[in-house]
Order: structure tokens, then sequence, then C-alpha cells
């Protein structure tokens, strides 16, 4: 009995040895197709939050990598209208751990809609190795890039009280990080996270059912929990009660306990899993909630 849970526990560290990989779920496309997708997304939307195609504009980034000092192209969606981009306010949104932007698109278009449509600019973008966008993922990838993409806004103009960010999931990483340890010029005003998770350790002993170090299964540091202590800008907290994937005790209520800044606010959806707050919550109930913490 022994000799068959050691040789378990050797089988399962090394398969979780590969959680780096699986930790970035992301898959290569040919081409963007919108609302043409034909793949399965977390939830519909009907046509009345359409994007006219006026206000969709593909944009190359291009993200330098600190250690090789090797170029990245990362393909980011900015949807708004781009005679009034000095003007307008905009959502950075970091999306989550699979496939590509055009998976997200109906999470995009939802914030697009946020206090009518276009109301809010929003971008968007696929991580190094996501979508269409070149080399492969990492830690230092997602925050890299992200910062890639404020540099971007700034260069249009975008002032610090102008953006805001916002990390769903995996996206929390480079959302928390980069107002806790500003890479660029441009800073966002205000924070939202939808289902975070605390750590990349404990994400990981939840997946692999061992206290165990995080350094056994993933080269990823990331610390929401921690890094979250040096945000000041405000932050809306959107939390699935049922999310199973990363439960809330441990990981988004962890997060929204340690901020210490100047304003937080919390919004439990109770019959929400992982992928499905907008719909629990009903989405007039999400876009008045998000539009009236920007407008705060």
């Amino acid at each position: 009995m022994r000799i068959l849970i050691f040789i378990s526990g050797i089988f399962l560290l090394q398969s979780c040895l590969r959680l780096d990989s699986n930790m970035y779920n992301n898959e290569k496309i040919t081409s963007y197709r919108w609302d043409n997708y034909p793949g399965i997304t977390d939830f519909p939307l009907t046509s009345n939050y359409n994007i006219s195609q006026g206000n969709m504009h593909e944009v190359d980034l291009y993200s330098k990598d600190s250690a090789s000092a090797t170029t990245y192209v990362i393909k980011a969606l900015y949807v708004g209208d781009f005679a009034t981009i000095n003007k307008d306010t905009v959502i950075l949104y970091c999306h989550g751990n699979k496939q590509h932007m055009d998976f997200y698109w109906p999470r995009t278009k939802l914030l697009a809609n946020v206090g009518g449509k276009n109301r809010f600019a929003v971008m968007t973008l696929d991580y190094r190795g996501y979508g269409l966008s070149e080399g492969e993922p990492s830690e230092e990838g997602l925050y890299q890039d992200v910062a890639t993409a404020l540099e971007w806004l700034k260069s249009k103009g975008f002032t610090n009280d102008r953006v805001v960010i916002y990390g769903f999931s995996l996206g929390s990483a480079p959302a928390v990080k980069l107002l806790a340890e500003p890479r660029s010029t441009l800073v966002p005003s205000k924070l939202i996270l939808e289902n975070p998770f605390a750590s990349a350790e404990l994400m990981v002993q939840d997946a692999a059912q061992l206290a165990l170090p995080a350094s056994y299964f993933t080269n990823v540091k990331v610390n929401n929990a921690e890094e979250i202590k040096k945000v000041q800008q405000p932050f809306m907290l959107l939390q699935s009660e049922k999310d199973k994937f990363l439960k809330p005790e441990s990981h988004g209520y962890v997060v929204y306990k340690n901020y210490k800044g100047t304003y937080s606010e919390k919004h439990s959806v109770a019959d929400a899993d992982h992928n499905t707050l907008q719909v629990k919550m009903e989405m007039g109930n999400y876009c008045s909630a998000i539009e009236t913490f920007m407008l705060k």
C-alpha cells in the first residue's frame, strides 16, 4: 500500500511539473473572427450589444522581452472612436488563461456597453503566445505585454485619471502587479478584479491537493494577496460565490481583505461559478455596477 501511495505521489509530482504550461491554456489561430467566432464562449449576447466595425481597431503592440531583448508583436483591440481618443476614458481588460480575444469578445462588448454604447472605450490584448500574438506565454510576458498596452495608451494622450484596469482570473496578475509596481509612465486610476486568485502557490496546492511549496510545480511567482497591499487606487471586486476553480474564501476574499487603499467595494454573486458572473448578476446590473464605480 505504501509503495502504491509513493508511486502515485511520484506520478502526481511529475504531472504537476507541467502546470506552468497548463496555467497558460492558450490557443493559436489564423485570424480573429469577432462576431463570427464559431467557438463556444462563456455566454452569448443579443444584437443590442453589437459594436460597429468603425469602432473596432486591431492594433499591433511591440513588447520587448527584458531578458532576451527580443521584441514580440502583440495583438490588441481598441473598441472606441479614434476621433475622440484624446478625451475618452478607457477600460483596459486583461483576460483569463485560455484561448484568445475571440473567446472573450462577448465580455469586451459588454464593457463597451457600460453606461450606453461606447460611453467608455475598451482595450484588450492577447498576451504573447495567445491568438495571433508572437512568443510563448510567461509570467514576465504577462506584465510586459500589459505594460506595453499602457504605453500605447499613453502615446495616444491618455492620462492616469482616464484609465481603469480590469483583470479577470489570470488577468488579475498583471492588473494588480502594474499598480503595485508600475512599469509604465501611465498608471491606471482604478482597479477592477473579477474572480482573482490569491497566489500561484495556493492555486497550485488547490490543484495538486498537496501541502508542498509551489516551486515543486511551477516557476510562476504571482502573489496578488501580497501585491494588493501596495495598491492605493480605488478597488472593485466582482466575486462568484460558487467559484469552484478559485474558491472565494481562499482567493478573492483574501485579496479583498488585504487591500489597504483609499476605497473598495465588493459585489458577491450568489449563484455564479467562475465563468458565469455576468449571467447570474444579470447584464444590466453588471453594467450599472461598473458604471457607478467608474464615475466615483
